[in-house]
C-alpha cells in the first residue's frame, strides 16, 4: 500500500458516495479535503447532515478534515485550493447526477460533468497528482443487452445525455493519462443504495411514497432488472483503488485493443453486486422491512432508461482483492432502519 504524504481531495464530499468515502479515509488516518457546491438538485439539508456525520468522527480541534463550498465549474477557486493544499490523490465524485434530469436540463450536465471534469484534469496535470479516481456509471453500457456487463465490451450506444457525459469522462481521462502520465481509474457504479442515499433514486422515492400512502411509479410494467449495490461496498472499493494507482497494461495489444485497459496508466472497473434482482422483488423487500404495502402505479418505459443492468466484477476483484458482498436482504434492512431513524417514521 503506497503512502501519500499530501492530503486526499474528494469532490462531491457532501454527496451519498463522497461522504461515505471521506469517513473511511479519515478512519484510515488520512488528511482529507472535501469540496461540494451543495446545490439544490436535491435537499441541501441532507447534504449538510452528511457533513455533520463526518464531523462526529473527528477528534476535537482536528486538522485532518477541511471542507470548502466550491463547484467544479469554478476554476479560479479550484486553482487556489490546489495551490494551497497540493493534494496527492484526487477522487472526483462531484457531478450532475440523474438520467431523467439530463433530458430536462442537459446544460447542467455539460457544465458540471464535462467542463468541471476538464478543470479537474487540468489541475491534476499541473500539480503532480499521484492518483486520480473518478466516477463513471453503469449507464455507459446504454443499449447493450448482453448481460452481465463486462468492461471489455464497447460502450458506444448511450441512451441518455448523462451516460454520454460519463463515457466522455472516460475518454478525457484516458487522453490526459496518456499525454501527461496521470494514473487514472474510472469506476462504473451500479445502482448504489443504502443509508444516507439520494432522494432522487428509487429506494428513497419508494420508501417516502410507502410511508405517505402514495402510489409509487413503476416503469416498464415492473419488468426491470437492477444490480443494487450497497454503499459500504462501494466505499470500500473506492478506498482500495485510492491506494492502487492505475498502471499500463504491459500485455496491451494495439491490434486488438482492450477497452478496460491501455498502454497508458488508465483502468476501468465495474463496481456492482453481481446479483441483479427484479425491481418488483426489491419493492417486496422494502414492503417487508417497512411493514407496509406499496400502492403500485404501473407505467410504460421511460425515455433514457434501460431494462436491465448487471455487473461482471472479476476485473475489480483481481485488481483490489475485493468484490461487493452485501446481500440485498441485509442491505435493505440497514437502509430502512436508517430511513426510519433519520426521518423519524
Amino acid at each position: 500500500m503506497p503512502s501519500f504524504s499530501r492530503p486526499f481531495l474528494v469532490t462531491g464530499a457532501a454527496g451519498f458516495i463522497g461522504a461515505a468515502l471521506v469517513k473511511k479515509l479519515l478512519k484510515n488516518g488520512e488528511k482529507v479535503i472535501g469540496i461540494d457546491d451543495l446545490n439544490s438538485y436535491y435537499d441541501p439539508g441532507l447534504k449538510q447532515a452528511r457533513l455533520d456525520e463526518i464531523q462526529k468522527i473527528l477528534k476535537p480541534s482536528s486538522s485532518e478534515w477541511a471542507f470548502y463550498k466550491i463547484g467544479l465549474e469554478d476554476m479560479d477557486s479550484l486553482r487556489e485550493l490546489f495551490l494551497e493544499k497540493s493534494p496527492s490523490v484526487v477522487v472526483n465524485l462531484a457531478a450532475q447526477a440523474g438520467v431523467r434530469y439530463s433530458i430536462e436540463n442537459p446544460s447542467a450536465y455539460l457544465n458540471s460533468n464535462l467542463v468541471g471534469f476538464f478543470n479537474i484534469l487540468e489541475l491534476c496535470r499541473h500539480h503532480s497528482v499521484e492518483n486520480l479516481i473518478y466516477a463513471s456509471s453503469s449507464s455507459v453500457y446504454g443499449g447493450n443487452r448482453n448481460l452481465p456487463f463486462v468492461e471489455t465490451q464497447p460502450v458506444n450506444h448511450p441512451v441518455s445525455f448523462y451516460a454520454a457525459t460519463k463515457k466522455s469522462n472516460e475518454l478525457m481521462a484516458h487522453s490526459y493519462s496518456h499525454l501527461y502520465k496521470i494514473p487514472a481509474t474510472g469506476l462504473r457504479f451500479f445502482t448504489v443504495y443504502g443509508p444516507w442515499g439520494r432522494p432522487d433514486m428509487a429506494p428513497m422515492i419508494f420508501a417516502k411514497a410507502i410511508f405517505s400512502g402514495k402510489p409509487i411509479n413503476i416503469y416498464n410494467q415492473g419488468e426491470m432488472l437492477r444490480d443494487f449495490t450497497y454503499i459500504d461496498d462501494i466505499a470500500e472499493s473506492l478506498l482500495r483503488c485510492c491506494y492502487k494507482p492505475a498502471t499500463p497494461n504491459s500485455n496491451f495489444d494495439s491490434l486488438n485493443p482492450d477497452p478496460s485497459s491501455s498502454l497508458a496508466s488508465h483502468r476501468i472497473f465495474n463496481i456492482g453486486n453481481s446479483e441483479p434482482i427484479e425491481l418488483l422483488r426489491f419493492i417486496e423487500l422494502l414492503e417487508d422491512s417497512l411493514g407496509i404495502r406499496a400502492i403500485k402505479n404501473m407505467l410504460p418505459m421511460q425515455l433514457g432508461d434501460v431494462v436491465a443492468t448487471a455487473a461482471d466484477t472479476n476485473l475489480l476483484e483481481k485488481w483490489i482483492d475485493f468484490r461487493p458482498r452485501t446481500s440485498i436482504e441485509e442491505g435493505v434492512k440497514m437502509f430502512t432502519k436508517w430511513y426510519r431513524d433519520f426521518y423519524k417514521c
